[in-house]
């Protein structure tokens, strides 16, 4: 089997990460965001496409205000130092999820980002930020609502290749491979559409320490599943 097109990571056990080493929350959080350099560089060499990157889920406003706010700081310093890296590696970083709540000057740098990555075309990165995939269904849903009411599109001729437009993702083909970090067994409201024929991998190691090596072993255990998308094994 072909290494994935598509992956999909959610970067979990950052906290956790940080509480083992008698550290800050936040100092795992940092740790955390640092390590997509790493990925992203890897997973190009590798020959994997795109990444979705599980940032922050809805749900996560919940967790202190001041976790929350270090963690879009950091995010948004993380961003304007980037952008040499970006260019040069030729990656195009996209943001998913809703923008209504986020702060101003994150959403600014966020734009920046998009406009300046917008013609690379070696590896895509689609963060999600203040994502959830109940919040995606949704939102598709009244988007489509919209266009018919005002007689551009027609409900009942509505496939799911059209329905997929709606979703964040847009056109971009659905996640081959999602991994989850720390060794919880859930998908935690995350591309819950996007996912359904999805191969699940979920290693032990926390999202700090997975690196290169880690990675590796994901697209290696990817490659012994065979995928047959509800269909009989061939053969």
């Amino acid at each position: 089997m072909k290494v994935p097109y598509h992956v999909a990571i959610i970067m979990d056990g950052n906290g956790r990460w940080a509480k083992r080493r008698g550290l800050l929350r936040n100092l795992g959080h940092k740790e955390g965001i640092e390590r997509i350099e790493e990925i992203a560089k890897h997973a190009k060499k590798l020959g994997i496409k795109i990444l979705t990157l599980f940032a922050f889920s809805t749900e996560n406003w919940s967790r202190p205000k001041k976790e929350v706010n270090f963690l879009f700081s950091y995010l948004k310093r993380f961003l304007k130092r980037k952008k040499n890296f970006l260019l040069q590696e030729k990656i195009r970083v996209n943001f998913i999820g809703r923008r209504d709540r986020l702060d101003k000057e994150l959403l600014k740098e966020m734009e920046n980002i998009e406009k300046l990555t917008c013609n690379n075309d070696v590896l895509i990165i689609n963060l999600a930020i203040d994502y959830g995939g109940r919040w995606d269904i949704l939102n598709a849903t009244k988007r489509l609502w919209k266009e018919a009411k005002r007689k551009k599109i027609n409900l009942e001729k509505i496939e799911e290749e059209d329905f997929k437009k709606y979703l964040a993702l847009g056109e971009f083909p659905y996640p081959d491979l999602l991994i989850r970090t720390s060794g919880e067994k859930r998908i935690s409201n995350f591309l819950l559409w996007q996912s359904a024929y999805t191969e699940f991998y979920f290693p032990e190691v926390l999202w700090p320490d997975f690196d290169k090596k880690e990675l590796e072993k994901a697209v290696e255990e990817y490659k012994r599943r065979e995928r047959r998308f509800g269909g009989l094994k061939s053969g």
